[in-house]
């Protein structure tokens, strides 16, 4: 089933007199279940993709299927109700609340999307922790934790109403190289063991190998 289904999609900002193409008639497919990385240089509109994709910023034309539901379409309160419930997002900033433990700054992502009593048994759930591997950790507060148990804290936070999408933009930008390498295997994991849809932004070509595709973009259009 197709997760994600985007056709002719633009963007423009307007910079003073000056009108910029973000995007530039983008037209991709993703499966439910797929890991996919999507690379390009610094301008190449991969951020812009990710922020549409996510119902953070509406496009100028095109059209935008998430879920089988019509992004472009949708009220502002739908767009909200879609980040609260079907796509998880995970940055490279961690995005914690300093004066929450690990497990609060899970459990208000869940408030937030009106869930009731996160402390119902939630196997699922349970998986994602043991594989995330936080387990005994998240009790400390975020300057108790290493920035990759920050990270692996936001990827909870992320998951823990399992939303049908995970968008990761640059996950792993503020982790050396050993998190950075646990970050990535960590998500490979949740989409082979969970089959968690992934859409990773990423402008590191041996991050995007832990992906099953890479879309390769440059100056606002898809050219892999």
């Amino acid at each position: 089933m197709t997760e994600i289904e985007v056709q002719d999609l633009t963007k423009t900002y307007r910079v003073g007199d000056v009108e910029v193409n973000a995007l530039r008639g983008v037209n991709l497919k993703i499966e439910r279940g797929e890991f996919v990385a999507i690379v390009g240089p610094s301008g190449s509109g991969k951020s812009t993709l990710f922020h549409i994709l996510g119902g953070l910023t509406p496009p100028t034309s095109g059209t935008v299927l998430i879920d089988g539901r019509d992004l472009v379409k949708m009220s502002e309160a739908d767009r909200t109700l879609l980040r609260k419930t079907t796509v998880g997002f995970v940055f490279q900033k961690y995005n914690l609340l300093p004066t929450l433990t690990g497990e609060d700054n899970i459990e208000i992502a869940r408030h937030i999307a009106g869930k009731k009593n996160g402390h119902q048994p939630d196997p699922q759930f349970e998986e994602i922790l043991k594989l995330l591997g936080i387990a005994g950790r998240l009790q400390h507060k975020p300057r108790a934790l290493s920035g990759g148990e920050q990270q692996r804290i936001a990827i909870a936070r992320a998951l823990v109403n399992h939303p049908a999408l995970l968008l990761a933009d640059e996950p792993t930008g503020n982790l050396d190289t050993e998190n950075s390498t646990a970050v990535l295997s960590i998500l490979q994991g949740l989409n082979k063991r969970l089959g968690q849809t992934i859409l990773m932004i990423t402008h590191d070509p041996e991050a995007a190998a832990y992906a099953n595709r890479t879309i390769t973009m440059r100056d606002g259009r898809v050219v892999s």
